[in-house]
This record gives structure tokens, C-alpha cells and sequence, in this order.
């Protein structure tokens, strides 16, 4: 006898009519492990895999150094926003590859007739104060001290050379040796950086105790063969981002995702062919899509990644203006199936305002969500924290809304210069809830994905991938009525924590 209840996805899916992920729901399995099992690793793109399923969305109030910093520590992926110049848009990514690293091979030096002011300079840059002093100033000369906290907080006059103050006696490594000997070497030394230089005495790279802790209270973070954080950055389809682009790649940028509002256009097309032509070491997310033949087209260019969605988002109004779009779990559904042909993962983007919307992301094929809303207001977003009526807010905006087109967002339009004196926003601009350090928030996240694939009855990300394409994965459409019995109803009022 047949127990499955519901439908597989194919018939889910298949009236023709588009649905959101609130117009069904994901039917129960059988628990036999702990949630604490439950594998959230996977792929983002082709060659960059995740701990968490959790990329940042490329905007303005949402993306910058911090937002990444953190997002890569705790397992997941930030995508740095491009309304801002080459050179800040790159530095971004620059400040992200330089907060964790196992061997520094480009320490910020000074020579000794720098001042205590260069220090303080490089501090509130970079949020260090550890410096290797070499002879002349350079990257690789000869190593004759280093200056720190210790050896410069007390003094008042911020011009004294760094030669009065800085220590000479130095503990230093070889360098050749491995990662865990240099840690091993910096762990019985005491000190807070080891230099590591060559037979010459000059300096090749360093290791922080900074870094060690981190690595200690971070240990799921995403990092590249270099150990360093991975970071993603946006770019425009314009020919002039191709300057962009190199700028980005020479700051080590791990993955690009090519920022378009309909991302199946000749002019993506050219962009993602000459990436692939001039930085092939880069993997390259191609985007924004709802369609198989649209999928098609960008993976036959050479996309790594697609980004699915096309007005769903909590501040956009593309659909409405426009009248083009997808509703988004028909669009997650139909593009995973045609980019899982070619081995090519695709993040949901869009639509996802709690748990439970990720999980069903991802129960529909999706290897990641791309997530704004979730993550406008924790205190890593950029902007600060305004008050309104008593309640601590952040400001969120759309990208297509008239403040951040004029700040530059439009590059995701398919627009020339003279069109820009018309704006057609396709989104708005408005405020979000505190939402507290990510460090507490995601872990919420993370708890309440486990749980609610337990609740579905698979392992993992993988897993739910199998059960998708199985068709033990059952799913059933929901009614108006339906929707509202799931929800909080029948309350005179109510306080939802989760979202607070």
C-alpha cells in the first residue's frame, strides 16, 4: 500500500500557476538522528563550497567589510555592494582577506622614522597596531623591530619616531615551516605576532595570536587555500566595470556576481565571457534569473553560480512596476532543475523573511539564500542605529529604490547615461528592526534550520537534495485558510521574539 501523503515537487509544481513559499508547505518524515546532526554544508558555486547556506544580498545598507568578516567566520558568504568607487569597493575586500589569515604574506610595515601617528593612521584604518619596522620601510627589508599597544599606548607625543619606542628583541620563525609549526612557535613565544623571514633576515609574511583565536572560537569559518576569508563582490554588466573587476581580482576577491536586475541579456553574456577569458581563477555568479532557458544561456557563457529571483524581495517592486517576474518557488524549483543537469548550484534570492522560507529555498533545489532583509539591521550592517518612536531602528533600502540609484545602484539597469535623468524606481526605502550581532543571530538561524530539516526527516543539505529528486521529499499546496490556521491567530496580541 502506497503511504505517501501530498505530491513529489513535479506535481507540485506543475499547474502552471506561480506560487510563493508561503502557498505550500513540506510534509513530515521520520526522525531517527539529533539535530545537532544536521549537515548544513554545501556548494555556493561551482568550486566554493559553504558551512552554512547563508550569503549576505550586495546592497548598500547590508554588504561591507563587517557584514562578510563575520558572515565568513561563522560559515557563510558576504557579497560587497558596488555603489561606491573602484578603489573603496576593492579596499572592502582588501580589509576582509587582511582580518584572518594563517601566513600574512603582505603585512603592512612602516621604517623607523615613520611616527606614532603613521601607527594610529594604520589602526583606525585597519583595526591593528602590530607592525613590523623593517630598514627601509619595505614589504620585504631587512626585519629590525616591531611596535605594538604596549609600546605606544602611553606615550602622549604622537610624533616621535617609532625608533625611540619600538622593541628590538624579537622572537622569529624560519620561514618554509608549516602552519602548525608557526602557530606552535607563536603559542610558546607568548607574543602577539611571529615574523617569519628568510636567510637574509628579511621578512616574508607573519602570524598573528589574533588569528589563532579566532581560529579557535571560529572553527567552521570559509576560507580559501591561502586561509584567508572568502569574500564575494558585485559588479555591473557595463564595459567600464571591467576596470572593476581587475581591481577586485588583484584584491582577491573569491567569487563575482554580476549584478543585473534581468540577468539574460547580451550585456551579461559579454561580461561573463570576458571574466571567464581574463580571470578564470574566479568563480563568477551569474544573475538575476527565473527561467530554465534563461539559466541555460548563462551556464553556456560559463556561470560557476546563478542567482534566482526576480522581484521578491521585502523592498522591491519590480513586479508591480514592470510587470515581469517570477513568483519565487516556481522560480527556484525550475531553475534548479535545469542548472542541476549541469552540476551548477544556484542561490535562491529573495522572499525570505524566516526559517522557514530557507528551508523550503533549499528543499526546492536551491544549494544557498541570498538573504537582505534577514540580515539589514544586525549591528555588521553598515549605517548606524536611529531611533523612532522608542524602537531601535536600521535604515534598508532597495537597490532599484531613487536613494540608492542615485548613489550609483541603477548600473544594475540596463541604462545609458542620458536615461539616467529619468528614474523608474523598482524599489523603496525604508527602516528595519535592531537585530542584534550576528553572532547571536545567526546561530538562532542555523538552530532553527536543523531543526526544521529533522523535522523533514533528512541529514543534510545533500540529503534534502536526494529526497527532492527521489520524490520522498512530499510537499502540499496550502489554502488563504490554511495559511492563517499555521500561523499566530485567535491572540489579542502577540510578541514575536524570533524576528525582534
Amino acid at each position: 500500500m502506497d503511504l505517501f501523503d501530498g505530491v513529489p515537487a513535479t506535481q507540485l509544481m506543475e499547474a502552471g500557476q506561480g506560487i510563493s513559499y508561503d502557498d505550500f508547505i513540506v510534509l513530515p518524515g521520520h526522525i531517527d538522528f539529533h539535530h545537532q546532526e544536521v549537515d548544513l554544508k554545501t556548494q555556493v558555486t561551482r568550486r566554493i563550497s559553504l558551512g552554512l547556506p547563508f550569503v549576505s544580498s550586495p546592497m548598500d545598507t547590508v554588504t561591507e567589510h563587517e557584514m562578510a568578516i563575520k558572515l565568513a567566520l561563522l560559515g557563510g558568504l558576504g557579497v560587497v555592494h558596488y555603489n561606491n568607487s573602484i578603489s573603496e569597493q576593492a579596499e572592502e575586500i582588501r580589509k576582509v582577506k587582511r582580518y584572518e589569515n594563517g601566513f600574512i604574506t603582505d603585512p603592512i610595515v612602516l621604517g623607523p622614522n615613520a611616527t606614532l601617528a603613521d601607527v594610529d593612521a594604520i589602526k583606525s584604518r585597519y583595526g591593528f597596531s602590530g607592525i613590523p619596522i623593517t630598514e627601509d620601510g619595505a614589504a620585504r627589508g631587512k626585519l629590525i623591530g616591531i611596535v605594538t599597544n604596549r609600546d605606544t599606548e602611553f606615550e602622549p607625543d604622537r610624533s616621535k619616531l617609532i625608533r625611540e619606542v619600538m622593541t628590538s628583541e624579537l622572537v622569529t620563525g624560519q620561514a618554509g615551516i608549516s602552519l602548525s609549526e608557526a602557530n606552535d612557535l607563536l603559542r610558546r613565544s607568548k607574543k602577539g605576532k611571529l615574523p617569519l623571514l628568510d636567510s637574509e633576515g628579511c621578512l616574508v609574511s607573519l602570524i598573528s595570536r589574533r588569528d589563532l583565536l579566532k581560529n579557535r572560537d571560529y572553527p567552521d569559518s570559509v576560507k580559501n587555500e591561502r586561509k584567508q576569508l572568502r569574500v564575494g563582490a558585485a559588479v555591473s554588466t557595463r564595459d567600464e566595470d571591467r576596470e572593476r573587476v581587475t581591481a577586485l581580482v588583484e584584491a582577491g576577491v573569491d567569487m563575482i556576481v554580476i549584478d543585473a536586475a534581468q540577468g539574460d541579456s547580451i550585456y551579461e553574456l559579454k561580461m561573463l565571457e570576458w571574466i571567464k577569458g581574463e580571470h578564470a581563477e574566479v568563480d563568477i555568479m551569474g544573475g538575476n534569473v527565473v527561467t530554465r532557458a534563461q539559466c541555460a544561456r548563462l551556464i553556456a557563457a560559463g556561470a560557476d553560480g546563478l542567482r534566482i529571483g526576480m522581484g521578491p524581495g521585502s523592498i522591491c517592486t519590480t513586479q508591480g512596476t514592470m510587470a515581469v517576474g517570477r513568483a519565487q518557488a516556481t522560480a527556484v524549483y525550475n531553475s534548479a532543475c535545469l542548472a542541476r543537469d549541469h552540476g551548477v548550484p544556484i542561490l535562491a534570492d529573495g522572499g525570505i523573511s524566516q526559517i522557514g522560507h530557507i528551508a523550503k529555498a533549499l528543499g526546492l533545489g536551491a544549494s544557498a539564500v541570498m538573504m537582505g532583509w534577514m540580515f539589514a539591521g544586525t549591528e555588521e550592517s553598515p549605517g548606524d542605529y536611529f531611533y523612532d518612536n522608542g524602537i531601535r531602528l536600521k535604515s534598508y533600502r532597495g537597490m532599484a529604490s531613487l536613494e540608492a540609484m542615485a548613489a550609483g545602484g541603477d548600473k544594475r539597469y540596463m541604462t545609458r547615461a542620458d536615461d539616467r535623468k529619468v528614474k523608474v524606481a523598482q524599489g523603496v526605502s525604508g527602516s528595519v528592526l535592531d537585530k542584534g550581532p550576528l553572532d547571536l543571530y545567526v546561530p538562532y538561524l542555523v538552530q532553527g534550520l536543523r531543526q526544521s530539516l529533522q523535522d523533514m526527516g533528512v541529514r543534510g543539505i545533500t540529503h534534502l537534495h536526494t529526497a527532492l529528486i527521489d520524490e520522498s521529499l512530499r510537499f502540499e499546496r496550502r489554502s488563504h485558510a490554511a495559511q492563517i490556521e499555521g500561523g499566530v491567530h485567535g491572540l489579542h496580541s502577540y510578541k514575536d521574539a524570533g524576528q525582534a
